[in-house]
């Protein structure tokens, strides 16, 4: 039995006709850059989202480098302002600070998840620090509510990192709406993904959804008129139109996506060697990816994948020691690198077999690394 990572093909499949019905009217329309499907688009989610705005962009780095540099802009920072991002993290985020000419701060995760940890975020904070970006990671909101503490005692923005946490909610509202503005990605792996790249930012400022959106657009709110240096990042219309068809099911999807996670947290025997994360019951995680950790990580991925199963590392190497950050190198944030030697993604998706799901379980649960 092969048992892939995620069954793209049979994600979308579930969309036809109407998959090839969308592409059929955005080619007809003669509409295939700022036209009818990205603002029907962006009203919908906009509103799924409980918030006033939605500007589609060409992907999820790019929605938070497109928030920063309109913050940068509209509330006088220069390039020595810093923002907080968890050190265990796609490394995205914190090159979206880079390209946003902002300078990077680092604070470590949680000891109980891989989410920003309130106390080492407010250890970095200093006299330059502008803002904080709470990673959504894996689907799972982070504690927002200290996090806001934190950014009202000392005057930061809340940018979410949202490119994992399509749908998912914190105290009734949706990611999305949990912060100053939130940068989503709509990579076809998403749980809310496209068939190409694509991403949005969502927010109730008007004036910087507006700004956001002229930057996005060479920095032009009228053609062949450009007010700030601006570049080119637009959700296209084809990729709005699939993510239209898309979007009624995302709720049922992620139930799906809570299903097999249940199955995984009620039958993998944990162990000193082995163990999940503990989710609260009725927790809102939509599961973008199911990890479990493992002393002898690598071990366990060969011998998953000898037996059939794909499996993904999410992900290797913290931010600190990558050798894109070479000046923080030198830093030790070790929630982070402990979590990023034993992580492992197993496969989770909203058409997983049951038989695929119990197989796995199966197979981990017979797993003896002392033997492997």
């Amino acid at each position: 039995m092969e048992i892939p990572y995620i069954d793209m093909q049979g994600v979308n499949a579930r969309f036809e006709p109407q998959l090839s019905e969308a592409v059929k009217r955005t080619l007809a329309s003669g509409y295939y850059i700022n036209g009818p499907e990205q603002q029907r688009f962006e009203r919908t989610y906009a509103s799924y989202c409980g918030v006033r705005h939605c500007v589609g962009v060409g992907n999820g780095m790019d929605a938070l480098t497109l928030i920063l540099k309109a913050m940068k802009q509209l509330y006088g920072w220069d390039d020595t302002c810093e923002v907080v991002v968890p050190a265990f993290t796609f490394v995205a985020t914190a090159e979206a600070v880079v390209a946003a000419g902002l300078t990077l701060a680092l604070a470590d995760i949680r000891p109980d998840a891989p989410l920003l940890d309130p106390l080492s975020a407010e250890r970095a904070i200093t006299s330059r620090t502008r803002a904080i970006i709470p990673v959504h990671l894996y689907g799972q909101i982070c504690d927002m509510e200290p996090l806001r503490k934190l950014a009202d005692n000392h005057g930061l923005r809340i940018v979410e990192d949202a490119a994992q946490a399509h749908g998912a909610q914190y105290d009734g509202l949706h990611a999305g709406a949990l912060g100053d503005a939130a940068g989503f990605s709509f990579y076809p792996g998403k749980n809310l993904g496209a068939l190409g790249d694509g991403g949005a930012v969502t927010t109730n400022d008007e004036e910087l959804a507006e700004r956001i959106r002229a930057l996005a657009n060479y920095g032009s709110q009228r053609k062949y008129e450009h007010l700030w240096p601006g570049t080119n990042s637009r959700l296209d219309e084809l990729q709005a139109s699939i993510l239209s068809v898309k979007l009624p099911w995302l709720d049922a999807d992620n139930a799906r996506r809570r299903e097999v996670a249940s199955y995984y947290l009620r039958h993998i025997t944990r162990r000193p060697e082995l163990w999940t994360l503990d989710y609260t019951p009725g927790d809102s995680n939509v599961h973008h990816i199911f990890p479990v950790f493992c002393h002898h990580r690598d071990n366990l991925q060969h011998y998953l994948s000898r037996h059939g199963v794909q499996t993904l590392v999410h992900y290797p190497i913290p931010v600190h020691k990558q050798k894109a950050f070479a000046s923080y190198n030198a830093l030790h944030y070790p929630r982070a690198e402990s979590f990023a030697q034993c992580e492992l993604s197993l496969p989770i998706s909203p058409v997983q077999p049951q038989e695929h799901t119990r197989r796995i379980v199966e197979l981990i649960n017979q797993y003896n690394y002392e033997n492997d």
